[in-house]
């Protein structure tokens, strides 16, 4: 049996035990075909949301060589994600706590870097991504943007999408790219996926609703993906001043029109949570990206 043999079947006891566990975290991983669309916002102003709702929620940032997250709260992590997988700390450790105790993760260049682990250093992450999974009621992974390699891995491995799209050609084409790419990824199955579409910086309800159903025909069309609609989050000159200050929407401008739709946003995920007997968890998505990269 080779080594990657071994790490599968790890891989694979720890699911087993992880799929029995009523009490793993709700993940929503968000991501977008392209930069500058608000992804980063959304992600850290939902679970601002969540929060305030009386859920424990994480947001880790899964991009790569960047630190929007840290940015956009402006709060700097001692430690990252490279920090637990080959430093010997734990995940307590690595957790940053930013603005309304909302907690957050770096990355850093942990994320490139799980293609390279060992059988002993697989085993100790997926047990300390169990750990994660009892610390939070959800966990945002905000991804790059785009469609590189570390982002299809984690759309793909995911069980829920939050997709962002805005009016511009070009946004709707690069969604419609990544859905393209994850629609043709090995590690995608259909059914097990959930994609649901924002759009972000939309005039109005009729716009929203027109951008979804431009990327909505073509992907009923061609891939063997379901969208579903989550509505529209209003163009808001509130929320470009709240990133130049470093500080979340949702906290300088609580009653603007793009902080009261991502509430509803928030309402809306939790009343979907109350419905679910079960749901996938951070040690699952983890498992399923460590073993695309085995894949490779």
């Amino acid at each position: 049996m080779d080594q990657a043999e071994k790490l599968r079947n790890i891989i694979k006891k720890q699911e087993l035990e992880a799929a029995a566990n009523k009490n793993n975290a709700r993940v929503i991983t968000v991501t977008s075909g392209k930069g500058g669309v608000g992804k980063t916002s959304i992600s850290v102003n939902l679970a601002i949301q969540l929060q305030r709702m009386g859920k424990k929620v994480i947001v880790l940032d899964a991009d790569f060589g960047l630190a929007n997250i840290e940015i956009m709260l402006g709060v700097r992590p001692q430690y990252n994600l490279s920090d637990l997988m080959f430093r010997g700390k734990d995940i307590k450790d690595i957790i940053t706590y930013g603005p309304e105790g909302i907690g957050f993760i770096s990355g850093g260049s942990g994320i490139k870097e799980m293609a390279n682990l060992t059988r002993e250093q697989v085993f100790q992450l997926i047990n300390k991504m169990y750990d994660l999974d009892r610390l939070a009621d959800f966990i945002i992974v905000d991804t790059g943007a785009g469609i590189s390699d570390s982002v299809l891995e984690f759309v793909a491995a995911s069980a829920e999408v939050l997709l962002v799209v805005t009016p511009e050609p070009t946004s709707i084409t690069d969604a419609y790219a990544l859905l393209k790419s994850m629609n043709a990824s090995s590690s995608y199955k259909p059914g097990k996926t959930s994609v649901k579409m924002v759009a972000n910086q939309v005039r109005n309800s009729r716009d929203a609703d027109k951008l979804f159903d431009k990327l909505g025909v073509v992907v009923n069309k061609f891939l063997n993906i379901e969208i579903e609609y989550m509505g529209g989050v209003p163009y808001d000159t509130n929320m470009q001043r709240a990133v130049v200050r470093q500080e979340p929407l949702s906290m300088t401008t609580p009653n603007s029109a793009a902080a009261k739709f991502i509430q509803k946003m928030a309402h809306m995920f939790e009343d979907e949570e109350k419905e679910s007997e079960h749901v996938f968890g951070i040690m699952q998505l983890f498992s399923n990206v460590i073993r695309m990269k085995f894949k490779r």
